[in-house]
């Protein structure tokens, strides 16, 4: 019987992310001014669920943060980093030249810059991928060259793991820590909150069907992490919730205040 348990606690603990922290500190650790324009570059992770871009805006919102930030999602499905067109999606005088405000109004934005912060993702496996590591890295320094240049500041999101592969949220971690430092971006440790939510509440779903994909919780938590990373305040209390419980957003704001917290203190 000891052994049967044994077995079970051993079978338990694989399912879990116990590595919920990266091995490689992160050396960035200045978030500079928060963002009052951003581009989110990226794939399906990003645009599911109406889009983390939406969702950050709205707690952004909810917590009173003045001037209210502007965001675009330009994603493409199923998508490398080096599948997009950095310098051609950040030219002056192109995307972000006008919004849609108020009751659909168009408002021209002023013109030349338009964004001060992109924020970049890679595809779910791309960072730790033997064939495509590389280009994850070569792709990151090219970027981040390209943002640089335009007076554009670089940040690179932590994708999560999948949900039947815990061992990807250490490796995903590590990969974009060292990009990270490599080319003195800093990361927001999205995957390392996934890791800690699921750590707290273990049936809280976090995915959908397909073990990958963010649910409503998922792309909630993702956004908390980003604002907790980039506005340098906590999202907890925040009054939007995207329509979950106010228990699970409370839980999910915290764990992605602590995962930032914890992540950017590693250093």
């Amino acid at each position: 019987m000891r052994r049967f348990i044994a077995a079970l606690s051993l079978a338990a603990a694989t399912l879990l992310p116990a590595a919920a922290h990266a091995q490689v500190a992160p050396k960035k650790t200045d978030h500079g001014a928060p963002p009052t324009a951003m581009m989110w570059v990226g794939n399906s992770f990003f645009y599911y669920n109406n889009s983390m871009h939406n969702h950050f805006g709205q707690l952004s919102n909810s917590l009173g943060d003045k001037p209210a930030v502007r965001s675009t999602s330009v994603t493409i499905s199923g998508s490398g980093l080096d599948w997009h067109d950095m310098e051609s999606l950040v030219r002056a005088n192109g995307i972000g030249r006008y919004s849609f405000v108020g009751d659909n109004e168009i408002r021209f934005n002023p013109p030349g810059r338009q964004y001060d912060t992109v924020v970049m993702m890679d595809c779910s496996q791309c960072p730790i991928h033997p064939q495509l590591q590389q280009a994850f890295h070569e792709t990151v320094k090219k970027d981040a060259e390209i943002l640089r240049k335009q007076g554009i500041r670089p940040v690179l999101f932590m994708s999560w793991a999948y949900k039947d592969k815990p061992a990807m949220t250490r490796q995903l971690a590590d990969a974009y820590t060292k990009a990270g430092n490599d080319n003195d971006v800093l990361v927001v440790p999205a995957g390392l909150a996934f890791a800690k939510a699921i750590e707290r509440k273990p049936d809280l779903e976090l995915y959908v069907a397909d073990k990958r994909h963010p649910s409503l919780a998922g792309t909630y938590l993702a956004s908390c992490a980003t604002y907790a990373a980039l506005m340098r305040k906590s999202p907890v209390g925040a009054s939007y919730t995207a329509g979950l419980p106010p228990e699970t957003a409370k839980l999910l704001q915290q764990a992605a205040w602590d995962a930032v917290q914890d992540y950017y203190a590693a250093r």
